[in-house]
């Protein structure tokens, strides 16, 4: 069988590698000049492959396509990717959070050991950018691309999304499902910063928070993503805020509210206990020297402000209302939702081939017969922590697997 893989990006490769022990007659187109470029970048360059958790638990965070998923991560879970990985010879290392990496923590050795021991043999185009994809009347699929035509019975579109578009990633994938009549799903940021509308955000850049609860408010519901966060110059960032913005990214900016916990660890009574004998013991001090005991230097120091209270004013001056006003901004700090950063802030794209016409168990089209989709081209997304490259992994097996049914 002659398959051409569109894309060398992680799930390319993994496919690239495994139709090519089958014995098929494999050509992976590739836009840049080497394999690997976006997946060389990824976990700051050290390359989180896995996480190495059950599948039951992998699901949880699966923010869409829990369910379509579930055939390709029962068929290759995360221990059989350590496994994979290092039958090829890459040695890996177990990080907090069942986060797996490359011992070496260097994400490069994943693309060498993918393109020159897995994919050995496999025939690559590089630079070499598909323009247009049709079906003939025998049958086949004709690749038109910078470098010329060629024939094939099969074509896998593993294009990616279009995040991180200095990685070659574009959105070609979606046109070429348009052109067979594939619906896209719109594509937003995910895991990415929160833009803040609120003045004094830039005054904050740089600090970071712990041990803190962001709760997010959609209509009635809420969501409380507790954990680290840190503000930049037009908003806010870190593993809590990258968490939600996957799970707001579908919503107008109108239906979205945000608020800070500053103390998630007390309930409002015991924060009021510990205020009264702050107050106590400090009868004569500053406001804001108060604050500096409760949140970080930055912060004291505005936070009274923000609050409407004059932090210079002393402790003994402070009434009982001013102080319930401190309390409830503690634990329920506004923030001015504006919105996302720009996709290309994102770590991954949400949004994709939309999977309900696509079959999750050997990846092809249901409308095109021989064509498949595998990846972050699909409309499928997933938390930080490795769990967005098993799906890459897991789909491309999955696809493989069963491709010559």
């Amino acid at each position: 069988m002659k398959v051409a893989i569109i894309g060398a990006g992680a799930s390319g490769l993994m496919l690239a590698g495994l139709l090519k022990k089958q014995g098929h007659d494999v050509f992976v187109y590739e836009k840049n000049d080497r394999a690997g470029k976006k997946l060389a970048i990824t976990g700051k360059g050290r390359c989180n492959i896995t996480n190495l958790c059950d599948v039951e638990d992998f699901l949880k965070n699966v923010v869409r396509g829990e369910k379509f998923l579930k055939s390709a991560l029962y068929s290759f879970d995360s221990q059989d990717c350590v496994d994979f990985f290092e039958n090829l010879g890459l040695k890996t290392k177990v990080e907090r959070g069942q986060r797996v990496f490359p011992e070496s923590d260097k994400a490069s050795d994943v693309v060498k050991i993918l393109e020159n021991k897995h994919c050995k043999d496999v025939k690559f185009s590089f630079s070499d950018e598909v323009l247009k994809i049709d079906k003939n009347g025998e049958n086949k699929f004709v690749v038109f691309s910078r470098k010329g035509e060629n024939i094939f019975d099969r074509v896998v579109i593993a294009t990616g999304g279009v995040s991180y578009k200095g990685t070659g990633s574009t959105g070609d994938g979606f046109r070429f499902a348009k052109s067979f009549g594939h619906r896209v799903v719109e594509t937003r940021p995910a895991l990415c910063p929160i833009l803040i509308e609120d003045k004094f955000v830039s005054a904050l850049q740089g600090v970071s928070l712990k041990n803190v609860s962001l709760n997010v408010f959609v209509g009635k519901k809420k969501m409380s993503f507790f954990g680290e966060m840190l503000f930049t110059d037009k908003g806010i960032s870190g593993p809590i805020v990258l968490t939600a913005s996957s799970y707001i990214n579908r919503f107008p900016k109108s239906d979205v509210r945000l608020s800070l916990d500053f103390k998630p660890a007390l309930s409002d009574a015991q924060l009021d206990a510990r205020l009264l004998r702050d107050f106590e013991n400090n009868k004569n001090k500053e406001l804001k020297s108060i604050m500096r005991g409760l949140l970080p230097k930055t912060v004291a120091e505005m936070f009274p402000k923000i609050c409407g209270l004059d932090d210079n004013k002393k402790i003994h001056d402070i009434t009982k209302k001013e102080r319930e006003a401190l309390l409830f901004a503690l634990k329920n700090f506004k923030l001015t939702y504006g919105g996302l950063y720009d996709i290309n802030a994102g770590i991954i794209t949400s949004g994709g081939v939309d999977i309900s016409q696509v079959d999750p168990k050997t990846f092809e089209s249901k409308l095109v017969d021989g064509l498949y989709f595998t990846g972050e081209v699909l409309d499928l997304d997933a938390l930080t922590g490795g769990f967005n490259l098993q799906i890459a992994w897991s789909s491309a097996f999955c696809l493989a697997k069963n491709f010559n049914l």
